[in-house]
């Protein structure tokens, strides 16, 4: 079994990041996994799917219940992530920097691959957190929207900064201050997600396509462009373009963006609101310009030469799935030692380089160089000062904004 430390990588672990980026997670990658369900985008099936789950209205705010932590004693925890989210080792059959995490602290971690989607998820804690009982799970990451949510419902304890030294001065300046989570008092992210506008070099005929505004009015791509399925990411990218903040939209901002996007529907410039099938027509040319999420669109370029992207001049849609200590967990501080583990450069850099999502880890770039240059120098792993300058955030929704807000765009786009 391979063994990993931070600063002391071999040839065929080098091998395993660079085959990462066209196998596994290259085929289909965990974000889209998530928004070809249409659980990202919550329209009128996934509002039905939370009222299944009994999810309450998400209206009171709070640190989740005081619970005894049994970290001293027992030194373990158990972690719930997405699939193929963290580093493996070339024989795939280890989690490298786990088990460094282990060597080091002596704290053995149960990494479950558990959470398919987000309401799937919470559908399976929720009658615990609602009971004040142990989930069995000291970790989770979830989306920001979910994250929120449960914050809210006061079922996420209150992080301790003493443990968390690395994170707290490394953390990316962009993901400081969600308005969902003020100062990170009870997460931290995991990864970023930027929503950005990608195109076919020989569908456009060479054309850059690099704002919304083209996209949305160009007759030259009429009926090759497509939009998101996720409604933050195409309201919010709307918004964006129309010179509107998606973290402080009215209710008439929302129904403008929405009637703008209906109109390409109806002069059928928009060819479809996808998932992440959009990747096999963009990278074939039937569709010629869409908005993507960065991480597919590092996927499609290791294969094809001919996909390019662009951040509009406008600013762009971030968001983020986060870890969150569950109310009652019994390792609280075995839990914060290990998100703090992840903001320390070398082991940030290692699952970055495995992931190809945002790394929220300031100060990385040296450490993810040592592993391949090129995925340093990749600005949707690394945003630069510009980029990250224009990023913004959908803001938090209230119950009835969500559900009028979904109910709306899923009409828009036939759901």
């Amino acid at each position: 079994m391979e063994q990993y430390e931070p600063d002391s990588l071999s040839a065929a672990q080098l091998a395993a990041m660079r085959r990462s980026l066209t196998n596994g997670r290259g085929a289909l990658t965990r974000r889209s996994m998530l928004r070809a369900t249409g659980v990202g985008a919550l329209a009128v099936g996934g509002m039905a799917s939370l009222s299944a789950c009994g999810i309450p209205p998400a209206e009171r705010e709070g640190d989740g219940p005081a619970s005894t932590d049994y970290s001293a004693k027992e030194k373990r925890l158990s972690f719930s992530n997405w699939t193929q989210y963290i580093d493996i080792s070339d024989d795939e059959k280890s989690r490298p920097t786990l088990e460094a995490f282990t060597r080091r602290t002596g704290i053995k971690v149960k990494y479950t691959e558990d959470i398919n989607d987000n309401v799937e998820f919470f559908g399976k804690v929720k009658p615990q957190l609602a009971a004040g009982q142990d989930t069995g799970r000291d970790l989770i990451c979830v989306t920001d929207w979910l994250a929120a949510r449960i914050i809210r419902l006061g079922w996420a304890q209150k992080l301790d900064p003493a443990n968390l030294p690395h994170a707290y001065a490394n953390l990316s300046s962009q993901f400081r201050r969600p308005d969902w989570d003020p100062g990170r008092a009870h997460s931290y992210p995991w990864t970023g997600i930027s929503t950005v506008i990608a195109y076919n070099t020989k569908a456009t005929g060479g054309r850059k396509v690099d704002s919304v505004t083209q996209l949305l009015d160009d007759p030259k791509l009429k009926g090759r462009v497509a939009f998101l399925s996720e409604m933050r990411d195409s309201i919010g990218m709307t918004l964006i373009d129309m010179g509107k903040d998606p973290g402080s939209f009215t209710d008439a901002d929302f129904d403008a963006a929405l009637g703008r996007l209906q109109k390409a529907v109806d002069t059928q410039q928009i060819r479809r609101f996808t998932g992440n099938d959009y990747t096999g027509d963009l990278a074939k040319g039937d569709i010629a310009a869409c908005l993507a999420w960065a991480g597919d669109v590092i996927q499609l370029q290791a294969d094809n030469p001919d996909i390019q992207f662009a951040i509009p001049n406008a600013g762009y849609i971030t968001s983020s799935d986060n870890l969150l200590v569950p109310a009652k967990a019994r390792h609280k501080t075995n839990a914060e030692k290990l998100i703090d583990y992840y903001y320390e450069l070398p082991n940030a850099a290692r699952l970055a380089a495995y992931i190809n999502y945002v790394c929220p880890v300031e100060g990385v770039r040296e450490e993810l160089s040592k592993i391949d240059p090129a995925l340093a120098s990749n600005t949707l792993i690394l945003p630069d000062k510009a980029m990250a300058a224009k990023s913004r955030a959908f803001r938090s929704l209230t119950s009835e904004e969500e559900t009028a807000y979904e109910e709306k765009f899923a009409k828009l786009i036939g759901a």
